[in-house]
């Protein structure tokens, strides 16, 4: 009973259904791991230090609502069950990020990005897209789209307020796990994507990346 029911596509549609809205609801993120601000000094910081420490968080949020869309959009439609689990875990694992980045954006008297339903539609459709060609596709994509995580995180880490512990302590755990992702979504047999297609999906990145700074 229990397999059936994994495997049941009105179940997985529920199951998506639930994922999306606690994913874009505040304070509905049941996070594993502690967040590695704890223990990390709150910081003095000017009003515009402050102000860009949070739209770089509510940046990161963001990143991680649109990654929970993408794991589970390729969850729902990947061919093999164990890379429908390797997307799951992968999104279990993305939730700590995002419940991260949100109470960290919360504390530097922000609020996550208003155009966050738009991103995680939009990725739902582009991770299902990509499981409905092949779960190597689908795997490749993870592993190009955690890439271009890891570059933002690397350029946050530069340009974050060199005071401000606790935004740089998310931020290098978060790094450290998707680093991880890449390479495991690769050793899992995705295809590496060509330059010209990366480039395509950083254009996309951009454009989520200057919207959710300011809004």
């Amino acid at each position: 009973m229990s397999s059936l029911r994994r495997h049941s596509l009105v179940d997985q549609l529920i199951g998506q259904a639930d994922r999306a809205l606690r994913t874009l609801s505040p304070d509905t993120q049941a996070h594993s791991r502690p967040s590695p601000a704890i223990g990390q000094d709150e910081a003095e910081m000017s009003d515009s230090e402050r102000k860009h420490a949070a739209g770089l968080m509510r940046v990161n949020h963001t990143g991680e609502v649109m990654a929970q869309a993408l794991y589970q959009g390729q969850a729902l439609t990947a061919k093999l069950p164990a890379v429908r689990e390797e997307m799951e875990h992968a999104a279990d694992e993305e939730i700590d990020h995002l419940a991260w980045c949100e109470e960290r954006t919360r504390q530097l008297g922000s609020h996550t990005s208003l155009f966050n339903p738009m991103w995680y539609g939009l990725s739902f459709s582009m991770g299902a897209t990509a499981g409905l060609i092949s779960d190597k596709v689908s795997l490749g994509f993870v592993s190009a789209i955690e890439d271009q995580v890891c570059a933002h995180l690397e350029e946050h880490l530069e340009v974050l307020p060199a005071q401000d512990s606790k935004s740089r302590a998310i931020v290098e755990q978060m790094l450290e796990d998707e680093a991880k992702h890449s390479h495991a979504a690769l050793e899992a047999g995705g295809i590496r994507f060509p330059g010209p297609v990366k480039q395509a999906m950083s254009l996309m990145s951009k454009a989520m990346t200057k919207t959710s700074y300011r809004i």
